[in-house]
């Protein structure tokens, strides 16, 4: 399966104009933030080789993020590892989906939002398309911008936080990060909601 735009060719044939892919990336990690990306492609200027995030290299990955945002109007958001456990993972995901999509230079007049829900607080006519990252154009761009700002946010929080892996497990809960959660303890930036985490606690 290759993403294509027929999803956002049938809204344009709605009378929509401004059509954003909508993507989250980091629900299953045991830390970090749980991050989103909001994309309105021009039609006229698609990227070569859009597709999910996970199918593509991070070579690929760095390619298109830097063509996107010449070519593309991309805000990313987060929601923070103190939102994900107040309101739990769903209802945060949905917090970084709402921000990435205020962020859009030109507000949307639809949304196509990777998934099987809407957020409960959208106020844009928007559908949900189940494994939408591999099938919408803005959708996968919209994967592909949250997946490589997020990877950087684990980055820099594994240089601060030595020892859990989180350059190569980006928060996951991988053998050595969760060996590191018993030798090392809890950091600040883990999800204290999360069952391993919290069993640690």
């Amino acid at each position: 399966m290759i993403p294509d735009y027929s999803f956002e060719q049938a809204a344009r044939g709605r009378g929509f104009l401004r059509i954003a892919g909508v993507d989250e990336v980091g629900r299953g990690p045991l830390a970090g933030p749980v991050t989103a990306a909001a994309v309105v492609l021009d039609p006229a200027r698609i990227p070569e080789g859009l597709n999910d995030s996970k199918k593509l290299t991070k070579r690929a990955r760095a390619r298109l993020y830097e063509e996107l945002m010449q070519v593309a109007d991309v805000s990313i958001a987060h929601a923070s590892v103190e939102e994900i456990d107040r309101l739990n993972i769903l209802r945060a995901s949905h917090l970084a989906m709402m921000r990435a999509l205020a962020g859009l230079k030109i507000p949307a007049d639809y949304a196509l939002i990777d998934g099987n829900m809407l957020p409960r607080d959208l106020t844009l006519p928007a559908e949900a398309i189940i494994k939408g990252d591999a099938r919408s154009q803005s959708i996968s761009a919209a994967s592909i911008m949250a997946k490589t700002c997020r990877d950087c946010v684990m980055l820099s929080l594994a240089q601060q936080h030595p020892g859990y892996g989180w350059e190569t497990n980006m928060g996951y809960g991988s053998k050595s990060h969760m060996m590191a959660l018993q030798n090392l303890g809890v950091t600040p930036h883990h999800r204290r909601s999360f069952k391993p985490v919290h069993n640690m606690l």
